[in-house]
């Protein structure tokens, strides 16, 4: 759920944080207060499309940042931050965004800087904001077989799952027939190609690990003076006439003089006489060494050649020598498939054909499973919408298989038709342009799919335009079920939703120093009666109205506790 939001220099808002809680909350104003403004705060936290225009006149930017509460480990969001390596920590993630004067954004997301591509596919998962006149997922045809998915995915998804295995193969396989039954010039120039790259790198006769071996070899004939110097002063520091040895030798009779006169001394001289036998060795391997060390520049001149050969391939075929052997792995083994074209293309047009046998298999499976639960949807639309006084509107979920026509989601297309009168033909539900009979329609629908979709918050933005009476009653009553479910926030106009809100923000707007201010607060029992009597009557607050707003809270609080 929505916990807080913090919005500061965005539109007519200076400065404004909000507290939302669990279940229905309703935000209600006089018009032009900015209850829309918050909408559109919140639609541009989740990665809406912004605009310089929202920066507050006279500021550098506009900021939004939201906080959220996952109420399960199972929450698509936990999975999308494991993909786009954001942690979530405690059941918490905090959204935020800031808009330049410029128009520019900067998103984060758990304080990592992300694209606003990112934040959308993360914000899809936390909220989901419908409006009136808004394309939302469940007017879009092309995600209504997700829908129905969703909806009966304890038998539909493990036979999806079962399908897309095998669609998987098969689409590959597929793509391989194809490549290979190209026009015979393409494959010429292909194979023309790869066998001239697989003999430049069998050519080179190339070792793992060669290049570092090469470079290191390098570095100490480019060092060779150096070495052979510093080898060189060593030896002389102790080989000589007093030098380094003889200087020991020396120490090493005195403490023996000193070890045959006193016992104590005996471990000292010991100490000093292991020490001259090791420096003596060490004495003798520099020597060996200043007689082998030898600098030879063709070597380094090889060497250079060598790297420069490795470095030339490595621009073609790998960053590294096992990169570049692995490709030449593949080509090897597309270069035999090329050269025998004609039996691999048969062998593929078997699997192919097995396949495709599978996938009708899967495919009928799956079909069945969805026009089981179609007709599950069916009847529950029905039901609801018989709640919302749409009694005579016939619903119905569209199922066309396509026969061999496999795609990735099976061989069905389903798209949600409805009737909104007796004697109509259905059309699709994209089609519906009433704005009253959208709205319960909508949220006859949210009803359902609200239990099935994992969205943490659901935002209505004025989706009871174009109702009233006992509609507009039925219409609250649906929200407050679908709060049930979700965390619902709803901007209204109508008393009977207010009535049935749990929690109840006023919006108000006020003249300060000569600039607009918006501010947000919860209503008290009584205030929320004197602000739905507003709702009902207008500027004037009689006390009919007052009585009137009275029962409607008690009738809200009695529906609740009955439901």
């Amino acid at each position: 759920m929505l916990s807080e939001l913090s919005i500061r220099n965005f539109a007519i808002i200076e400065s404004l944080s909000v507290s939302f809680q669990k279940g229905l909350t309703v935000l209600t104003g006089e018009t032009g207060a900015g209850k829309s403004i918050i909408i559109d705060a919140v639609h541009l936290l989740v990665g809406g499309r912004g605009s310089a225009e929202f920066v507050r006149h006279g500021e550098d930017k506009a900021e939004i940042e939201g906080l959220f509460f996952l109420d399960s480990e199972t929450h698509p969001c936990y999975a999308k931050g494991k993909e786009f390596g954001i942690e979530v920590e405690d059941g918490m993630i905090v959204l935020r965004r800031d808009i330049s004067k410029n128009g520019k954004s900067i998103c984060r997301v758990n304080g990592k800087l992300v694209t606003i591509a990112i934040l959308r596919e993360i914000g899809s998962t936390l909220i989901d904001i419908h409006g009136q006149h808004e394309h939302q997922e469940l007017m879009d045809e092309t995600k209504h077989i997700n829908l129905l998915d969703q909806f009966g995915a304890k038998d539909i998804y493990p036979a999806l799952s079962e399908y897309q295995a095998v669609f998987k193969s098969y689409e590959h396989t597929l793509k391989k027939l194809k490549n290979l039954s190209e026009n015979e010039q393409q494959i010429a120039h292909r194979l023309d190609l790869i066998q001239f790259q697989y003999e430049e790198i069998q050519s080179a006769e190339l070792k793992l690990n060669e290049d570092e071996e090469l470079t290191e070899e390098k570095r100490k004939l480019n060092n060779f003076e150096k070495i052979f110097e510093s080898i060189q002063s060593g030896y002389t520091a102790l080989k000589g006439d007093q030098r380094g040895l003889d200087w020991i030798g020396m120490v090493m009779d005195h403490l023996e003089n000193a070890a045959d006169i006193n016992p104590e001394y005996k471990e000292l001289h010991e100490s000093v006489t292991n020490c001259f036998y090791i420096l003596e060795d060490a004495a003798r391997v520099l020597s060996s060494e200043l007689d082998i060390l030898e600098f030879d520049p063709q070597r380094l001149n090889d060497i250079e050649d060598r790297l420069t050969e490795i470095n030339q391939l490595k621009r073609k075929y790998g960053q590294t020598i096992s990169d570049i052997l692995e490709y030449a792995a593949r080509i090897e083994g597309e270069i035999e498939t090329l050269q025998n074209k004609e039996v691999h293309i048969g062998q593929m047009e078997k699997e192919l054909a097995s396949f495709k046998k599978d996938l009708e298999i899967e495919a009928l499976n799956l079909h069945k499973a969805r026009a089981m639960w179609a007709k599950e949807l069916t009847s529950l639309i029905h039901q609801e919408l018989k709640e919302l006084y749409m009694g005579k509107t016939v619903f119905e979920v569209k199922i066309e298989n396509h026969g061999n026509q496999f795609m990735r989601n099976g061989g069905d297309k389903i798209e949600f038709y409805i009737s909104t009168n007796p004697g109509e033909p259905l059309k699709p539900l994209s089609k519906i342009a009433s704005g009253g009979e959208l709205s319960r329609i909508m949220l006859a629908l949210k009803s359902i799919f609200s239990k099935h979709q994992g969205v943490t918050s659901i935002i209505f933005d004025e989706v009871d335009t174009g109702v009233s009476g006992r509609v507009a009653q039925a219409i609250a009553e649906k929200i407050y079920k679908v709060a049930k479910n979700s965390q619902v926030l709803c901007i209204s106009h109508l008393p009977q939703v207010a009535a049935m809100s749990d929690t109840h923000l006023y919006i108000n707007k006020e003249i300060q120093d000569g600039r607009t201010r918006t501010s947000v607060a919860p209503l008290t029992d009584l205030e929320k009666i004197r602000e739905i009597g507003r709702m009902i009557s207008g500027v004037e607050i009689t006390d009919l109205t007052r009585q009137h707003a009275e029962e409607l809270l008690n009738m809200a609080q009695y529906m609740k506790t009955a439901k």
